[in-house]
């Protein structure tokens, strides 16, 4: 038995048997149930065929001192064809307060290619609120905003339970760089954790998830190899384990320290970057609202309220009045193609000359434009709209710049089938590439200050592609990472002034590049409840907005519009309204019952008073600041119903809270009360009252 401690870990490894015997974190046995140490899968030449593998198929172990050597052979595994076998090779150190794991898996056939390795696996027990034995904690994830989950069947019961990443792409995988903007994950208990890191400064594709497996809750590190055929696969990083306090504070503290001392290429904190422009700190209110249709699927038809453009000149002057924030007014249903049809939008719908007239008139007064993309789709059809291109698309032979799966064909994109239906471009491709030149950068040249356009790729990743003619590596692998980093450098050069973005939060490679994103914290109550995990890592650095808040949970019979406004602003996001087609202030993009709106009147006096709040008392926290682990708060809870079973509803603190570094020695603590009522809130023992529709900072000494 192999054994080998850290601080406040005892591991010992069975490596005959292929597993982690115990881990002992916090004087208490953590493993549930024996899983194999590592599981991989390879995929042939001839037809992509995926042939999986783990420790528990190796026919021979060899211990080395710090690790070992697992051998295995076709005639063990059942795999014919691969001649040379298999030897897998693991090393386990540690330095006093971490475990470094290494894997090699030396394959040495040429009719195969290692896909992806799992590495380390455990099992740890149930969440806590499937636990019926009392060991039972909470997974923290950085999907999206950051996520505590501790209730797996609620995540199971929704649209974001565990998938398999796999060709053709969704949106919705525990992905890095994508959803998934950062190289953890952690198990949290009451007064400690597990936290796991991939220390790549390549920043290679990963999946970073947690499933449940036999008797417990397995945690997931899926390393994409990226290699050739016959290449072995040898990361040239570690996994690191490490224990913390429990908090979801220490998980993020460790990791940001790990990145401010690896920061990607272009990465600058806020307070440094000369190639922002001057409103990024000023926090722009930002409006959206749809041009054409009421909803992502409605009939198109002009929305007389805002087409022409110039038509919701009253409107935007309206509430920019009643909340002294200047806007970024961010269209949907502008593209002059057909809306959510990419990746041609420009020019836009109706033509340019009215468009660039209400762009004018919006920075006469101030205020900035934006729109949405779609991201690398490639639309043969619209489902919406008379546009179709599927004669370019035989007539330039396009498929050569699809993404395509392990064996080798190009199939139809699962990417917003309802709005299109198409493919997903590969901008590793040369004609790739063009394709995606050729449709966005007209945009650059425009008067348009901000661009999304990056929706639906999510993070700023690019969709799983198996192309053998592309250029790239046969599977995943750390190209996908460069190929994205290299087009959006570009992009950024040749954009100017303009900011870009993409849907979720940018992942950390490609913050640099995309500098204002769709960061919709609130999908993450579909895993448990948000926290403010983004901004803690990477705030200094990068702002985000609110987002369009599609696929509101809360059912929309209730208000909880401020609620989720009070948690943006808490988090250092800049506010959105999303406007009806008849100019009313709506819960969320995508409803369909338009007989159910929040109170308006509410909402944008609450804006009014964290605008003023931003400016007068919080800039220097909110728009660049550092956040950092605040003082407990005790305060009154906020129920609301949930769409899906079996979570019908979350009980939820009233008061939204943040805490931010001065630099003094001490914490700035705000607190945010989106009710119409004032609320006196208990912070370790002394009383602060926060404002009705408002918000009120306290310093703390550290």
């Amino acid at each position: 038995m192999f054994g080998i401690k850290a601080k406040d870990i005892d591991l010992k490894i069975d490596f005959q048997k292929g597993d982690i015997a115990s881990l002992i974190i916090g004087g208490r046995e953590r493993v549930r149930t024996r899983v194999p140490l590592f599981r991989f899968r390879l995929r042939n030449k001839e037809e992509g065929r995926a042939y999986d593998f783990s420790a528990y198929d190796a026919s021979d172990v060899k211990e080395t001192g710090d690790g070992a050597e697992f051998r295995l052979f076709a005639k063990s595994t059942g795999l014919r064809g691969l001649n040379a076998g298999l030897a897998v090779k693991v090393k386990v150190l540690s330095d006093g307060e971490k475990i470094f794991w290494n894997i090699d898996i030396d394959l040495r056939d040429s009719e195969f290619f290692v896909d992806y390795c799992d590495f380390p696996v455990v099992n740890l027990p149930p969440l806590r609120a499937n636990n019926s034995e009392g060991d039972g904690g909470a997974v923290l994830i950085p999907f999206n905003e950051g996520a505590v989950c501790d209730d797996i069947t609620a995540r199971e019961a929704t649209d974001f339970g565990y998938w398999d990443p796999d060709y053709p792409s969704l949106g919705c995988y525990c992905m890095f760089p994508n959803m998934v903007s950062s190289q953890f994950i952690s198990y949290l208990w009451e007064n400690s954790g597990l936290y796991e890191s991939a220390c790549d400064v390549r920043r290679g594709p990963k999946q970073i998830d947690f499933y449940r497996e036999k008797e417990g809750v397995t945690l997931l590190m899926r390393l994409f190899a990226g290699t050739e055929f016959g290449e072995p696969f040898k990361p040239e990083y570690p996994v690191v384990w490490k224990a913390t306090d429990g908090s979801w504070e220490s998980s993020a503290a460790e990791y940001r320290e790990w990145f401010e001392n690896n920061l990607p290429t272009g990465v600058e904190k806020i307070r440094d970057n000369r190639n922002l422009p001057g409103w990024y700190v000023t926090s722009p209110l930002v409006v959206s609202y749809p041009v054409r249709g009421r909803h992502d699927t409605d009939e198109m038809n002009e929305n007389p309220l805002f087409y022409p453009y110039t038509n919701a000149l009253p409107v935007l002057e309206s509430i920019e009045k009643e909340t002294g924030a200047k806007l970024l007014v961010l269209l949907m249903h502008w593209e002059g193609t057909a809306p959510w049809a990419p990746p041609y939008v420009w020019p836009p719908y109706g033509g340019e000359e009215n468009f660039r007239k209400f762009a004018e008139e919006l920075h006469r007064r101030g205020d900035l434009i934006g729109v949405y993309c779609s991201g690398f789709g490639y639309t043969l059809k619209s489902n919406l709209w008379d546009y179709s291109c599927e004669e370019k698309y035989k007539a330039d032979g396009l498929e050569d710049a699809m993404c395509a799966g392990p064996d080798g064909k190009v199939r139809i994109s699962r990417i917003c089938r309802d709005q299109r239906s198409g493919y997903d471009t590969c901008p590793a491709s040369k004609h790739g590439r063009e394709i995606l030149d050729e449709a966005y950068l007209p945009l650059f040249g425009s008067v348009v200050d901000y661009t999304q356009i990056l929706d639906q790729n999510h993070g700023g990743g690019q969709y799983i592609c198996y192309s053998r003619e592309h250029g790239h590596g046969p599977g995943p692998g750390v190209w996908m990472t460069e190929s994205m980093d290299a087009l959006q450098k570009d992009w950024r050069k040749k954009a100017g002034k303009m900011i870009l973005g993409c849907e979720s939060a940018s992942a950390e490679p490609f913050i640099g590049n995309l500098g204002f994103n769709d960061n919709r914290f609130e999908l993450n109550y579909f895993f448990g409840r948000p926290v403010p995990l983004y901004a803690f890592v990477y705030h200094e650095y990068i702002r985000n907005f609110m987002g369009n808040q599609c696929c509101n949970p809360f059912k929309d019979s209730e208000d909880t519009l401020r609620y989720r406004l009070g948690y943006s602003f808490a988090a250092g996001d800049a506010l959105t309204v999303i406007l009806s087609y008849d100019g009313r202030i709506s819960s969320a993009w995508g409803l369909r019952d338009f007989s159910v709106y929040p109170d308006g009147e509410k909402a944008l006096k609450f804006i009014k008073n964290l605008t003023a709040f931003y400016k007068d008392e919080a800039f220097e926290f909110l728009s660049a600041g550092r956040m950092a682990k605040g003082k407990k708060m005790t305060c009154g809870t906020a129920v609301f119903g949930t769409k899906f079973i079996p979570r019908e509803h979350h009980i939820l603190p009233s008061i939204h809270s943040s805490a931010w570094e001065t630099g003094e020695g001490r914490i700035a603590q705000i607190f945010v009360n989106p009710q119409d009522v004032d609320e006196t809130v208990d912070v370790e023992g002394e009383k602060v009252t926060v404002p009705a529709l408002g918000a009120c900072l306290k310093y703390f000494e550290t």
